[in-house]
């Protein structure tokens, strides 16, 4: 591995010779991003990030294995000095066997791995990869590798930053950082990075990074154009896996696939329940897919003297930026199908509850004021189960511009009519209610929409 390049901070330095000398955590140069900070000790370091309640370490110590226990104990040690919780995220057998007697461990997901070198045997074993890379050669997809230099600026820079751009805009989740963002990358002359293109225009991408300690590559991004042909994943995956054959390599990994395998009873619910924000179960399939050599568990390991409860919320603020409250406000405005769902749910009881509601006490002594209202949300519901179903950007333009009309007038309605009469906490929290929903439903209606129409100009999300 060269030598490291100038204008990085000195402690990024200096992990970078541990990495270079220990480097056997895939998470180990994921570390050098500006929201990590170090704790050194010995010929070794922990890298963390400091959610405000806990030190939350992205992987095991980059140290020697004979070293793993002892860095390990002075980390959490320091971290009860500050006083924080803290916990490793994303650690393997290893460093479990290493810490058995003062660390538990939780298994939270599998990582594939393969021997690079075993590649061209596994695409003679394997037809259906062979027709996947035939169908991206016959569409005029093309993989090269490219100089870290492009990256910086020019065409391709630009190229592939919109690429990630759109990618990102139609995912159900706001971006996260930690161990999952897209980057800014550090040291790109010691990365790989890959194109695919199609008509001279950037239609996938792959990058990187090594594993020294294990003589191996994580391909870190695998990013995709969703109107990019059938194969353009498995042609990059080929092209990354050929060049590490040529350069020795022996160990290759995608990262982890999350929550698979035999996680804990509450992940496995997590896993099949939050498919509507992130599909576990399809990532593992396209990762098996493959034809990985072995699947290796991924562990969270935390302090005996800590709840596992608050360590995973922990991890969480970890991975989400502006906290979660915040991640999940962010969630709910990209109006996922679940949602949609749930505002339907909810609808029922509220038109129940408002036709068998007093025109005189709540709307006016004016009858058909309350039977316009009833109206009005059964169609909404009507056009909920519709939108639920058929996903039209026009539609949902129709639904977001009514309820925010709704969300406007109810206040004034309640200003004059309800509040001077209001009886007790009771008809208080209804009118609460009846101004709160029709808000937050709007915000929702406004993110099912945006995100309907970037999809509408991606063709092949909608199949």
């Amino acid at each position: 591995m060269p030598d490291a390049p100038t204008g990085h901070s000195a402690s990024q330095r200096r992990v970078l010779q541990l990495v270079q000398r220990h480097g056997w955590n895939v998470t180990a140069f994921q570390t050098f991003g500006a929201e990590f900070t170090y704790f050194f000790h010995g010929d070794g370091c922990v890298a963390y990030v400091d959610t405000g309640s806990a030190w939350v370490a992205a992987g095991a110590p980059i140290a020697a294995t004979d070293e793993l226990a002892a860095i390990g104990g002075a980390f959490v040690r320091a971290a009860r000095e500050a006083p924080r919780r803290c916990c490793f995220v994303a650690t393997e057998d290893r460093f479990r066997h290493a810490t058995a007697a003062d660390l538990r461990a939780v298994a939270i997901g599998e990582q594939p791995v393969w021997d690079p070198q075993t590649w061209p045997d596994t695409l003679r074993r394997h037809s259906r990869l062979r027709e996947q890379l035939r169908r991206a050669r016959a569409k005029g997809v093309r993989v090269r590798r490219i100089d870290p230099a492009e990256l910086d600026a020019g065409p391709l820079a630009d190229a592939t930053a919109e690429l990630a751009r759109r990618w990102l805009a139609t995912r159900a989740m706001p971006p996260m950082r930690f161990l999952v963002g897209l980057g800014p990358f550090t040291f790109p002359e010691l990365r790989r990075c890959f194109v695919a293109e199609r008509d001279g225009r950037v239609v996938g991408v792959a990058h990187v990074i090594p594993v020294p300690g294990r003589r191996g590559w994580f391909l870190e991004h695998l990013v995709r154009d969703p109107q990019a042909p059938n194969g353009t994943v498995e042609a990059l995956v080929d092209a990354v896996m050929r060049r590490a054959t040529e350069e020795g390599c022996t160990w290759l990994t995608l990262g982890t696939a999350p929550l698979a395998g035999a996680v804990p009873r509450p992940l496995r619910f997590a896993r099949s329940r939050l498919r509507f924000l992130y599909d576990f179960e399809g990532l593992q399939r396209f990762k098996a897919k493959l034809r990985p050599a072995a699947w290796c568990p991924i562990y969270l390991s935390y302090p005996r003297s800590q709840g596992v409860i608050v360590t995973f919320l922990d991890v969480l603020a970890a991975f989400v930026p502006g906290g979660l409250l915040r991640f999940g406000a962010r969630c709910l405005a990209r109006g996922p199908s679940v949602v949609l769902v749930g505002l339907g749910v909810l609808l029922v009881p509220w038109i129940a509850l408002m036709a068998g509601a007093s025109a005189e006490q709540w709307f006016g002594g004016r009858p058909g004021v309350k039977w316009a209202w009833v109206g009005f949300d059964v169609l909404l519901l009507v056009g909920l189960v519709v939108l639920r179903r058929r996903r039209s950007p026009g539609l949902a333009t129709g639904l977001a511009l009514a309820v925010t009309v709704d969300a406007l007038v109810t206040p004034v309605e309640a200003a004059l009519w309800n509040l001077p009469q209001l009886r007790g906490w009771l008809d208080g929290l209804v009118i609460a209610l009846a101004c709160i929903g029709p808000a937050l439903a709007a915000i929702v209606l406004w993110g099912t929409r945006a995100r309907l129409v970037r999809m509408a100009r991606e063709p092949a999300l909608l199949r």
